[in-house]
């Protein structure tokens, strides 16, 4: 199992080589960067280039980008305006293509194969005018992305629109057969369950985002933290798809705390998936 990391955990603090650095000295081999302004601004050919030379210096895969989902990320709150390609107003929804398009253009300073993608957030209705807009959107974006060699990949998000199902209609009602899906365990968790979600998306899955939850809000915990059954959730997924680990940093975490906390809790985590995927593991070692 190649050992990924969401840099959501870092998400309050600039992406720097000297992070890259330490996140490379325990045992992480790829990362997807969160595509944040104040954490990694996308939009500056410098700070660019210098991630894609730490990323070679400390021999770091680039698995995937997170696509922007905010305006101007603000790290001292919880969230500010989105940024929805689904959006009904055309004028929103360009500026949300066109600042998807500049992380996209990422790639041409240092390749990636996918950019996951929310179609909305958790309080978007799943309605028609939604729907024909979002498609709208990712009719221009997918060919953009594929003159890049990135892969689009749709994530099930909380709420009535990103559902497995819905996302999977989506494919394959508008053929964009481009597309492809992340499948987010802790989503899955919150919705209708991580087997029940699964399957629909099955057969369009090219990553994952890997973390725990109690059932009722996205808490991004380290796997076994929280309510997922994981003895069964994990050997359900396809035994290719990678498991990128996506967490949200704790208070135990933050600055002035050295970010050796929460990577020494990552690589345990790491540690206990790969026991749990092991079918010489015993069970209460789990």
């Amino acid at each position: 199992m190649v050992r990924a990391l969401s840099t959501y955990l870092f998400i309050k603090r600039k992406l720097t080589p000297g992070l890259l650095a330490e996140i490379a000295r325990h045992g992480i081999e790829a990362v997807e960067i969160f595509c944040a302004r104040a954490h990694f601004n996308y939009q500056s050919i410098d700070a660019v280039r210098e991630i894609a030379a730490a990323l070679r210096d400390h021999n770091v895969k680039l698995h995937a980008l997170h696509s922007p989902a905010e305006r101007d990320f603000n790290p001292m709150h919880e969230s500010s305006a989105p940024l929805s390609i689904c959006d009904p107003e055309r004028v929103r929804r360009l500026e949300a293509v066109d600042e998807i398009k500049r992380a996209l253009d990422v790639a041409e300073y240092m390749p990636f194969p996918y950019l996951v993608q929310h179609m909305g957030s958790s309080r978007d209705a799943a309605d028609e005018r939604r729907f024909d807009a979002a498609f709208s959107s990712l009719e221009h974006l997918h060919i953009f992305a594929k003159e890049r060699g990135v892969i689009l990949a749709l994530e099930n998000t909380p709420g009535e629109l990103a559902t497995p199902a819905h996302l999977r209609q989506f494919i394959v009602g508008t053929r964009l057969t481009d597309l492809r899906m992340c499948f987010d365990i802790g989503h899955a968790h919150i919705d209708d369950g991580v087997l029940a979600s699964l399957e629909p998306m099955r057969e369009f899955l090219v990553t994952s985002h890997i973390h725990d939850n109690h059932g009722e809000k996205d808490e991004h915990l380290l796997p076994f933290e929280g309510t997922i059954e994981w003895k069964t959730a994990l050997p359900a997924l396809p035994a290719d798809l990678p498991l990128v680990l996506e967490l949200k940093e704790k208070p135990a975490y933050a600055e002035p705390a050295p970010s050796s906390v929460a990577l020494s809790a990552a690589r345990s985590a790491f540690d206990r998936v790969e026991r749990a995927l092991s079918p010489d593991s015993p069970q209460e070692e789990l």
